[in-house]
């Protein structure tokens, strides 16, 4: 808990914990890996200053996904059509999710968070992070039949 009172050493060892799945999580969301990896530092600076705001502790990670949640992104709806083979069609389908379902989605298939996280991230209630979910899901879905892709090799290779 030393990080609460601005030890940099205690934050230090915070973000090297943390780092790795803060950045895999906004590469999801961003439009480039240089992107993300400034979205990231821009998360862990935004987290040092406002960490005395942290009202609890023990929310850590689903204040810190909120950060980074939060953080500004560029990039076109069609962000991810320059990725090839399996990435790529996984990338253009989450991007025809409406935002609301995608973020979910992308939270809890990629950083796998429980649904209560998940909710306290969003500042949400659990069935509506449910009910997004499910039907975030839903449309990757009917987009992967549309085009005729199996959502196993999808994942998979994701």
């Amino acid at each position: 808990m030393k990080y609460l009172n601005g030890d940099t050493a205690a934050f230090n060892t915070l973000v090297n914990h943390w780092q790795k799945p803060i950045h895999n999580f906004v590469l999801r969301y961003a439009d480039c890996p240089d992107t993300a990896k400034n979205l990231t530092q821009q998360t862990f600076i935004r987290a040092y200053q406002r960490i005395r705001k942290l009202d609890n502790p023990t929310r850590f990670s689903s204040w810190l996904y909120r950060i980074a949640l939060n953080a500004p992104t560029t990039g076109q709806p069609d962000e991810f059509a320059h990725r090839q083979g399996l990435r790529a069609v996984l990338g253009r389908a989450l991007q025809e999710v409406p935002e609301q379902r995608r973020v979910i989605v992308i939270i809890k298939e990629y950083q796998g968070l429980k649904f209560r996280e998940i909710a306290e991230v969003l500042e949400l209630p659990n069935n509506t992070v449910k009910s997004r979910l499910y039907y975030g899901l839903k449309a990757l879905r009917n987009r992967f039949d549309q085009w005729n892709v199996t959502e196993e090799v999808v994942w998979y290779d994701a």
